[in-house]
């Protein structure tokens, strides 16, 4: 299945985002660096591209955070002037763990 590729490319991008950010997740660290926000805008870029892949090839899959993914992709792409850090930094705390776990499923 084609989509086993797109998985792994989620699953590299939030590994990415883990190792940018370190064991110390600070929001005030992340607002101070511009290229930090970028490399991890870059890497949501790439999860919302996937994840709109997934959603074509089998819309069924249960992914909790899919939808909110797939929009916020394309606010970075298309809005990058008005992308919100905050909801950045909140979907990182709260959607990304989640969605490690539930694409480590899809993965096997």
């Amino acid at each position: 299945m084609k989509s086993k590729n797109t998985f792994f490319d989620i699953h590299e991008s939030i590994v990415s985002i883990e190792k940018y950010l370190g064991e110390k997740r600070d929001f005030k660290v992340y607002m101070a660096d511009k290229m930090l926000r970028r490399a991890i805008e870059r890497e949501f870029e790439i999860i919302g591209e996937a994840m709109g892949r997934i959603e074509k090839l089998d819309s069924s899959l249960e992914i909790s955070s899919k939808k909110h993914i797939i929009s916020m992709r394309n606010r970075v792409i298309h809005g990058y002037d008005k992308i919100d850090n905050e909801i950045i930094w909140g979907t990182i705390v709260r959607h990304l763990p989640t969605l490690k776990k539930e694409i480590a499923i899809l993965m096997k």
